[in-house]
């Protein structure tokens, strides 16, 4: 009766290291999936900025061809005005000539603060690319650094469950020499009692 007793309980903690193993890759299934969604969760948002960048940088292009279109109607149309007065007063051409140099001097400063601001647009566009990406290696280090600590954690359940288990297999391994010695005692004592 003690032996079968001894052989159950040594399958009872059998049976208890299993659940606890089969407990522990449970424990890891759900760190992996919750793992797995924050990271698609940080792929959605860093697809969600680029896309909001390229469109930022889509509308300043667009406002530099905006302006630039301006700038050439407003010359189409300068032009037109020239012809127009050329051909209404040839007497005024000496006054007409200095209107136009002053107009075309104007234009030119327009025509170079125009490019300046494309250019101010442009490397906005640029600080703020400079500015995202260094966002992103931040945020690449600390999901590095988060996955490193759940690495060691998962590692440091692991090594205590060994440790669980072997002192389970040890104390299991007791209680069968403890059974072996007292059966060993047992027939001793029976042999000295048929001596006596």
């Amino acid at each position: 009766a003690n032996e079968w007793q001894k052989e159950h309980e040594s399958y009872e903690l059998k049976w208890a290291s299993e659940r606890d193993a089969e407990e522990y890759e449970k424990q890891l299934a759900r760190e992996r999936r919750e793992s797995l969604n924050l990271r698609n969760a940080e792929g959605r948002r860093i697809r969600d900025n680029e896309h909001e960048m390229k469109r930022n940088d889509m509308n300043k292009e667009h406002e530099s061809y905006e302006l630039k279109w301006a700038g050439e109607r407003d010359a189409e149309e300068y032009k037109k005005q020239l012809a127009r007065e050329r051909r209404e007063s040839l007497a005024l051409r000496n006054v007409e000539g200095v209107r136009i140099r002053d107009l075309e001097a104007q234009m030119k400063a327009n025509d170079f603060h125009n490019e300046h601001e494309s250019y101010e647009l442009k490397w906005a566009g640029e600080r703020d690319a400079d500015e995202y990406k260094k966002q992103l290696a931040r945020e690449r280090r600390e999901s590095f650094e988060l996955r490193n600590a759940e690495g060691r954690h998962a590692r440091d359940v692991e090594a205590t469950m060994k440790a669980n288990e072997w002192q389970k297999e040890h104390e299991s391994y007791e209680l069968k020499w403890a059974s072996e010695r007292d059966a060993e005692e047992y027939e001793k004592q029976l042999a000295r009692e048929r001596r006596e």
